[in-house]
């Protein structure tokens, strides 16, 4: 079966501003992002594409504009289904004014039960993201063979959830995993298993240092709504 490259967008102007941006339209890349989007190609120049597939989010397109621009002919696909988690009425809203929100200890701690008002559960989101890439993998293998790679660029809540079902994890653990901006993850699909070949590489290690937490977030134990914006 096929290997998935999961990338998640660039930063975004949502990200550097604290918003939960969502679904809401009109989110770019800020310049930080534009640049991690124009370095992509380049990190993934040694693998043999097969297709593209992405979030139909403009932050997600573009991202993935200078990975086509340098590869003319490799095919995008847009699929809903592995678009932002729908955040509903939180949507647009301040990271830092949803912290004392009571649901926000329910996104943390047991987000399989956690429902966003006006929005969906975390775990239709799973669900959803996890029906997508099952149908890529066989949809690329029957087109391209069964060592075919294939980049699916989406968003920080799409992918650590892809990654709790590689491992088989409980979406309940999925908040332990990171994916910063840009970053890429890959997955090889067997038969059997999945393999978790890399998680979160973005080739530096400035995310790595210690940051200011932003008010009533707890540095020990919250992740990110949304994904975060990562390093500055």
């Amino acid at each position: 079966m096929p290997t998935l490259i999961l990338v998640r967008h660039g930063r975004s102007t949502a990200n550097t501003a604290g918003v939960l941006a969502g679904r809401t339209p009109g989110v770019a890349l800020d310049e930080r992002g534009a640049w991690q989007a124009a370095a992509l190609p380049g990190r993934l120049a040694s693998l043999t594409l097969a297709a593209v597939v992405s979030s139909p989010l403009q932050r997600c397109l573009e991202t993935l504009q200078p990975l086509l621009d340098a590869r003319p002919g490799l095919p995008l696909h847009t699929d809903e289904r592995i678009s932002e988690c729908d955040y509903g009425d939180w949507s647009g809203r301040k990271l830092a004014e949803l912290t004392d929100e009571p649901l926000m200890a329910v996104v943390q701690q047991h987000p399989s039960a956690a429902a966003f008002p006006g929005g969906e559960s975390m775990r239709a989101m799973q669900a959803r993201a996890v029906d997508a890439v099952r149908d890529w993998n066989a949809r690329i293998e029957a087109e391209h063979g069964d060592g075919a790679v294939y980049v699916m660029c989406s968003h920080g809540d799409i992918i650590k959830s892809l990654v709790a079902d590689a491992l088989g994890m409980h979406l309940d653990l999925f908040q332990r995993i990171q994916a910063e901006p840009c970053s890429v993850t890959a997955i090889r699909y067997t038969r059997l298993r999945p393999f978790l070949l890399r998680l979160g590489d973005t080739g530096d290690f400035t995310s790595l240092e210690p940051r200011e937490q932003s008010a009533g977030a707890d540095a020990d134990t919250d992740a990110t709504v949304g994904g975060g914006a990562g390093a500055p």
